[in-house]
């Protein structure tokens, strides 16, 4: 990583220019104020450094038997790590270490070592598994076996199932509630029901299900609100004159308070960080059946009020936790598009395996950066009597530090994809962050003095 090194030269400098200011105690004040203004600033400035040059995304290719590893900032495969047969779903522990790959056609999980992008181990489950989610304290796993009708727990620190939750008839998506206290579980019915779907809830302490929601026909993907208020379940239509939907669950009653129609065959569904849209891969109506396409819905009016036109036959979908971009996989395409969410355009795509189906974020936290964070913070609180900050709070609490500072940072480039990279490589280089800051906290430091 390039952030690897942070010169102190920069923050002595820092410390120096703030240090001559005590000339009276209102002066001394002022500088106190500003000194402890500057420590702030310099931490989320290292935390930027750090942390904001490892964004990956995951991708499971069917066919391939493999996942490719995306590098977000550039756009750009830099990874490929075999699996078992027919990855499907997939997903990342919370702290950014384990990827877990669910192998459909092996009967198995794939955990692989992020650090190393190398299988470490692998966890037989129940047969023809389809989608797995990890809780948010990253102690569990939760695997939907489409054929056997159960859900697998897996204790993460181990990597071994502990225990099996009986749900609906044919699950496939599944989704955990922010807090961590339910699980949603989409059925799918199949056949025998005539594909009347349901979501079973299962409570995360006692791995019981208890309740049990009507949704649409075929019910396939579920994913929670960024608030946990809502649940929006992906129900995709099977013959040619049916309607696809999303249902929309208040999760503290469990009942379906909207319906809204969407494009033929719904396959991906994901929501925006703020919770304000919600985004739906489709494919359109008509001569072309695999012509893909993505629905963006208007949460506050639970309207799709725009459609953005994708790859062939999209599949899995996900925003970007600083909300800038939607990745949408194309199975038919083998490729990934990037749609810009200011402009509701594709600004780039990427080619990957074999038959792409499901994708799954991540935001690394770079191990040195607690060690570095402390210098950083011993140099600018020397002399002060300014309590030392301790920056090595959970790699969670970071990484919203580092996304928030995105979302308010964050402008639309509309020019070429090449201008975009380098803007995001200028930008994330930690020399660059400093002394632009630098000079801005110095100048603001002159005014105040005046």
């Amino acid at each position: 990583m390039n952030s690897k090194i942070i010169s102190t030269i920069e923050i002595v400098i820092f410390s120096s220019l703030l240090s001559s200011v005590a000339t009276s105690n209102k002066v001394h004040r002022q500088y106190d104020v500003m000194k402890v203004l500057g420590i702030i600033a310099l931490m989320n400035l290292i935390l930027v450094g750090c942390a904001g040059a490892a964004p990956f995304a995951y991708i499971t290719n069917y066919d391939s038997n493999n996942i490719s590893v995306i590098d977000i900032a550039i756009n750009k495969v830099t990874s490929t790590v075999d699996v078992g047969d027919h990855p499907a779903g997939v997903a990342v522990s919370p702290d950014g270490k384990k990827v877990y790959v669910v192998n459909s056609g092996s009967n198995t999980v794939s955990v692989i070592d992020t650090s190393k992008n190398k299988v470490i181990d692998t966890v037989k489950i129940g047969t023809y598994p389809q989608e797995i989610v990890v809780n948010p304290d990253g102690k569990k796993a939760y695997v939907t076996s489409f054929s056997n009708n159960i859900v697998s727990v897996i204790d993460t620190e181990t990597d071994r199932v502990i225990s099996t939750v009986n749900v609906g008839n044919f699950p496939s998506g599944v989704a955990v509630s922010p807090d961590g206290k339910k699980v949603y579980v989409a059925n799918s019915g199949g056949d025998s029901t005539n594909f009347t779907g349901t979501v079973s809830v299962i409570d995360t302490a006692t791995n019981a299900v208890t309740a049990t929601i009507h949704t649409g026909n075929n019910s396939i993907g579920v994913v929670f609100s960024p608030d946990g208020t809502r649940a929006y379940v992906m129900n995709s239509n099977i013959y040619r004159d049916s309607t696809a939907t999303i249902s929309v669950i208040d999760t503290t009653t469990n009942e379906v308070t909207a319906t809204v129609p969407v494009g033929s065959y719904p396959r991906g569904v994901a929501v925006s960080p703020d919770g304000k849209k919600v985004y739906v891969s489709i494919q359109f109506p008509g001569a072309d059946s695999l012509t893909g396409a993505v629905d963006i819905i208007d949460t506050t009016t639970n309207e799709v009020t725009a459609t953005v036109p994708v790859g062939k036959a999209p599949g899995g979908i996900e925003v970007t936790p600083d909300g800038t971009k939607v990745l949408v996989v194309n199975y038919a395409s083998d490729t990934v598009s990037v749609i810009d969410t200011a402009t509701n355009k594709v600004i780039d795509a990427m080619n990957v395996g074999k038959y792409p189906v499901e994708i799954a974020l991540a935001y690394f936290i770079d191990s040195n950066m607690t060690d570095q964070s402390k210098r950083a913070t011993s140099y600018a609180t020397e002399g002060t009597g300014a309590e030392e900050i301790n920056l090595s709070s959970s790699g969670e609490k970071n990484a919203s530090i580092f996304n928030n500072l995105n979302n308010n940072n964050s402008e639309s480039d509309n020019g070429s994809n090449s201008n975009e990279n380098k803007s995001s490589e200028i930008s994330s280089a930690p020399g660059f962050g400093l002394l632009g800051s630098l000079t801005c906290l110095y100048g603001g430091w002159k005014l105040r003095k005046k």
